[in-house]
């Protein structure tokens, strides 16, 4: 296979408008980014510009658009940015905000692209991330929102069914391979769009503050209500896809599959991609196998919980995998029967992938051990049983003197299972 090296940009590029939720304005400059910076969002209008990964895990809202947020920070509505950057294949830029909301322009993906091409863009040395689907990856979101991924020998494909009640969209169906032409001329000009009728509704609630006739497609009881109609006959379905492909990009890396999605939405892309995340995970290669992991953490079967690491950002993150088997000897005792893994060793397991991360830390881990402290916000959506791959992600929320906040979770099938944060102390053994 031929190699993909990461892009960036050759210069800066700027855009300014108003947000389509907020109402408020705001200024977005794309900036250059060295090669593994992935794209991030920096608030310059905060104290202390806070950066925000444009990741799955930073999604904090998917009503009516994507919202990421770190802390009290947020950037609402990223998806079309997004969708622009994946289209065109830049994997690594800074985009700067002065504002909560990226400026809607007139409600396509179009101005981004143009801003993208004025900047131009660069390849880097280092090879581009690519996932692929390598099986069936299935998810659901609200409102019937249905989703399957499946191998893709020809990059991105994806395939969508809209269906509105209203006569002027009513159902509709398309497919289109996302290459950098295709987005360009059949995607990048589809706009937004919404009901007169539901205006008043979404003002109360403090969203579409800022939508107008000149930044979406307006429907009434009549049909559309701008001037010049539709851009396409079907500028509703590709404008859903142009969506769908901003918030796959949360993956932060090039998709490979075919996605086939029903009733498209952004909390069902997001889910897509938190499970499309799950799969590629589970047939990665161990970055640490259980051999290494003795090396750092005390444990010993059969209170060794974590069998492999297969991703980690040194003092960030870390995502370790548990497979359950009928072999485990709680199962022994543990519902008889019918049995589950107990939700203490759940904890425990996501716990020492925590000791893991931390261990990192110190200059000789050999000499220290790591003590768990407290445990808050503990939660157990669904059993784990035999026959179930746990994945871990775990993420440093503090680390200062010895002490660490550590917020986790664990997953199957991309379902979350449990979820806690963590405060803990390296000590000497």
């Amino acid at each position: 296979m031929t190699a993909v090296f990461q892009r960036t940009l050759a210069r800066e590029a700027r855009l300014e408008g108003v947000g389509l939720h907020s109402g408020q304005s705001a200024s977005l400059t794309f900036r250059p980014a060295g090669p593994g910076a992935g794209i991030r969002f920096r608030r310059v209008d905060l104290e202390g510009h806070p950066e925000i990964p444009a990741t799955i895990d930073c999604v904090v809202g998917t009503e009516l658009g994507t919202t990421v947020g770190v802390g009290e920070a947020r950037v609402l509505t990223i998806e079309h940015v997004m969708a622009a950057l994946a289209g065109l294949e830049i994997d690594n830029v800074t985009v700067d905000i002065d504002g909560p909301e990226i400026p809607i322009r007139d409600g396509s993906f179009r101005d981004y692209v143009r801003a993208l091409d004025e900047a131009g863009a660069v390849e880097q040395k280092e090879e581009a991330t690519v996932i692929s689907v390598s099986g069936v990856v299935e998810a659901a979101g609200h409102a019937g929102a249905t989703y399957v991924a499946t191998p893709s020998a020809n990059g991105l494909c994806v395939s969508a069914t809209i269906d509105f009640s209203h006569p002027v969209i009513g159902r509709r169906y398309g497919s289109f391979h996302v290459r950098e032409d295709v987005f360009r001329s059949e995607l990048a000009a589809a706009r937004t769009f919404g009901f007169r009728a539901d205006a008043e509704a979404l003002h109360a609630r403090g969203l579409a503050l800022g939508a107008s006739l000149d930044n979406a497609i307006v429907i009434d009881d009549d049909g559309v209500m701008n001037d010049g109609g539709l851009r396409f006959d079907d500028e509703f379905l590709r404008h859903k896809i142009g969506d769908v492909v901003g918030d796959l990009a949360l993956l932060g890396a090039r998709l490979q599959a075919h996605v086939i999605a029903e009733r498209p939405s952004h909390a069902g892309n997001v889910e897509l991609a938190r499970r499309i995340r799950t799969h590629a995970r589970r047939g990665g290669k161990a970055v640490a196998d259980t051999a290494r992991i003795m090396d750092f953490l005390p444990h010993r079967y059969p209170m060794l919980l974590v069998d492999r690491i297969i991703d980690f950002v040194p003092g960030e993150s870390i995502v370790g995998i548990k497979n359950v088997t009928i072999n485990e000897p709680y199962f022994q005792g543990h519902y008889p029967g019918h049995p589950i893994m107990p939700g203490v060793l759940i904890l425990e397991a996501m716990a020492q992938c925590g000791g893991l991360l931390l261990m990192d830390q110190v200059d000789d881990p050999e000499s220290k051990v790591v003590y768990f402290m407290t445990m808050d916000n503990v939660k157990f959506r669904r059993p784990v049983t035999p026959g179930d791959t746990l994945v871990f992600e775990l993420q440093v929320l503090q680390f200062r003197r010895q002490v660490c906040s550590i917020a986790g979770r664990g997953l199957v099938d991309g379902q979350v299972v449990a979820e806690a944060e963590f405060k803990a102390r390296i000590m000497d053994r």
